[in-house]
């Protein structure tokens, strides 16, 4: 292997990388996504600056992905947080849990996405869509809205869908200091939304140490929605270098 070949490589490990290039499409992409009301002061303290809170509120997110280009089948659940930057609305992935090692790499090393190994789930169960997050052998969120009650204007809803996103990428040096540290923005595309639906919802979460979904409390669920769409996720770009 040549250094040029060295200096080609995609991703870790070189001859074998975990995942492959991008963009990545996503097919019948399924959405459990509760809304609520927390503790403005505490959701004050995780919001990296640039970035500014906009209202204390955390949407909570379970998500199945049955067909995702090079990752497969997974699941995914966490918090993402409204905010602002520079004037314009997005949104703060805050946490999240997921069960297949492609997406948790990719998405860490790519994007800086904060994923962790856990096991979430969604599905219907009789008349309700149930999601679940268990890190390890502890159900740290349970999610739960009426299964279709009302369907929505989809409008509103691929808005929602294409808008920014934001994410806090560390990768340290060797020596453990912060190699690159970034505020990475991506938003999604080519959206084609299968349907949308609101119905009754509600959410427990459950204090743990190393998955502190907690630490956002559940003050007064707002909204409950429940999508289906195919999307793509392309790569992203630095919205903000730390180290410059």
């Amino acid at each position: 292997m040549t250094e040029d070949d060295v200096r080609n490589g995609f991703a870790m490990p070189i001859y074998n990388p975990a995942y492959p290039p991008g963009p990545y499409r996503f097919v019948d992409r399924e959405y459990l996504i509760i809304t609520y009301r927390t503790d403005p002061a505490v959701l004050e303290k995780v919001i990296p600056a640039p970035l500014k809170m906009t209202e204390p509120i955390v949407k909570y997110e379970f998500i199945n992905m049955p067909d995702s280009t090079g990752f497969g089948h997974y699941c995914e659940s966490g918090q993402v947080i409204p905010v602002s930057f520079e004037g314009e609305a997005g949104s703060y992935v805050h946490s999240m849990y997921l069960d297949d090692h492609p997406p948790i790499a990719g998405g860490r090393e790519l994007w800086g996405f904060p994923k962790k190994l856990g096991n979430p789930k969604l599905q219907v169960d009789k008349d309700a869509l149930v999601g679940t997050l268990d890190y390890g052998s502890v159900r740290v969120a349970t999610g739960t809205m009426g299964f279709k009650h009302k369907a929505l204007d989809p409008d509103p809803i691929i808005t929602s869908l294409g808008g920014p996103n934001y994410l806090l990428k560390v990768i340290p040096h060797v020596d453990g200091t912060p190699r690159i540290c970034e505020l990475v923005r991506y938003s999604m595309t080519d959206i084609s939304l299968k349907g949308a639906w609101s119905g009754p919802g509600a959410l427990t979460l459950v204090d743990h140490a190393l998955a502190p979904v907690f630490d956002l409390p559940v003050l007064e669920v707002l909204s409950t929605v429940h999508i289906i769409a195919d999307l793509t996720l392309p790569l992203g770009h630095v919205a903000h270098d730390y180290l410059s």
